[in-house]
């Protein structure tokens, strides 16, 4: 791995070769959704709680601060209003991302959908980009489309994970498949690093907690949680138990005390 490369994974994986992500990127797909509507203050929460990298497109990336925080640039993007939500095209560059002072880009890729084949292709242009400039990709790969019944499916989040993997990325976002063993797999037969999304919002902050701890045991290097973050009733607090988790090797128990302190301040 080139030396850019490993300096900006440094910035946001640390000494632990461990991260916790927040992506604030939904804004293109739906809009000034619920914890989105002021990026600035919503930034200043995750950083306030330990976060250590936030996902944004260009055009916020150019009006916030983000800090200390790693920024990671994404560089795909459909609306909910499109005729398919699943084709994800390219709307920023490389190049323009490091302008911007990013510390890695992203690319989102639906193995499945009609229009898989065109986002494979410029995933392998985007990771031969990125090694030219040393910039870390991350890849966010799904099982989505109308062949897929199940998108935790393990043997299908298996092979998506392993397509970007093979395709270039150096980190591999992806869904957790819902237990130890299944997710276990899913590591051993990538060949970089894997960090989970959060998929929808979960009703139980327990149930999120539980699910990032079971897929750290089973050799994820961190997390990548949105909604499950920004839209939670107090998003310092679940970024700090998360980072407890995450960073310190806290069980469910002792982060569910941390949140519960962080509720009471």
């Amino acid at each position: 791995m080139s030396t850019g490369k490993s300096r900006r994974l440094r910035r946001i994986f640390g000494d632990d070769d461990r991260a916790v992500i927040i992506p604030m990127d939904h804004g293109v797909t739906s809009g000034p959704m619920q914890g989105l509507v002021n990026m600035q203050n919503m930034i200043d929460k995750v950083a306030a709680g330990g976060a250590d990298a936030v996902v944004l497109h260009k055009g916020v990336a150019k009006n916030v601060d983000t800090g200390r925080l790693g920024l990671i640039i994404h560089l795909s993007a459909s609306t909910k209003m499109g005729q398919d939500v699943n084709w994800k095209v390219t709307v920023c560059s490389v190049k323009e991302a490091i302008r911007l002072g990013c510390d890695a880009v992203s690319v989102h890729v639906n193995i499945g959908a009609e229009r898989e084949h065109e986002m494979l292709a410029e995933l392998g242009r985007l990771a031969d980009e990125c090694d030219e400039w040393g910039v870390p990709l991350l890849a966010m790969m799904y099982p989505r489309g109308t062949k897929v019944g199940n998108e935790h499916d393990p043997q299908l989040v298996a092979h998506a994970a392993r397509v970007g993997a093979e395709l270039g990325a150096d980190i591999i976002k992806t869904n957790y498949t819902g237990d130890f063993e299944s997710f276990r797999k899913i590591v051993e037969g990538c060949p970089v690093p894997v960090i989970i999304a959060g998929g929808p919002k979960i009703d139980s902050t327990r149930s999120l907690l539980e699910m990032v701890y079971n897929a750290l045991k089973a050799g994820c290097s961190g997390i990548s949680i949105g909604r499950n973050v920004f839209q939670h009733e107090n998003p310092t607090a679940v970024t700090r138990a998360l980072v407890g988790i995450v960073h310190k090797g806290l069980d469910v128990e002792k982060a569910m005390a941390l949140l519960r302190e962080g509720n009471e301040a």
